[in-house]
């Protein structure tokens, strides 16, 4: 892993201990896996939104952090197996992103005049781009 998903998660899990010593009164000594349930994370992921007031695409990432985590505890600790399973059963949250309906004719103009038409490759691109708007190509995101 990347050392910024390193730091994210090494993050997502300061912030649930202290979610876990603040909220639910366990000193950080203390706290078994027998204290971490499904309600726990949700209630987690709430009190970041609420006390914390992050966005859902930060919470996204905080439980993208923790569903990680269960997945090797299904193999680590398989004797709560149920319990990591309800765990990674809380989906995501939606998020909003703006998407570009349209290019503008300057923005077209400006999207073919980028290959350079005086190599191979640039003529090549030139080409897939034309194609690409003349049939009305785009990317979908799935939603």
């Amino acid at each position: 892993m990347s050392t910024h998903t390193i730091s994210s998660y090494k993050f997502t899990f300061m912030l649930f201990i202290s979610f876990m010593e603040q909220q639910r009164r366990l000193n950080v000594s203390k706290i078994e896996l027998k204290d971490i349930t499904k309600e726990s994370v949700v209630e987690f992921l709430d009190w970041l939104q609420l006390k914390r007031k992050s966005s859902n695409a930060t919470c996204n990432v905080r439980l993208a952090g923790l569903h990680s985590f269960f997945r090797f505890l299904q193999y680590q600790h398989p004797e709560n197996l149920s319990e990591w399973q309800r765990i990674l059963s809380i989906r995501a949250k939606k998020t909003e992103t703006e998407a570009i309906n349209y290019l503008t004719i300057d923005g077209i103009i400006l999207l073919l005049e980028q290959p350079d038409t005086s190599t191979h490759k640039g003529r090549r691109d030139l080409a897939m781009l034309a194609l690409m708007y003349d049939c009305a190509a785009r990317v979908g995101t799935g939603n």
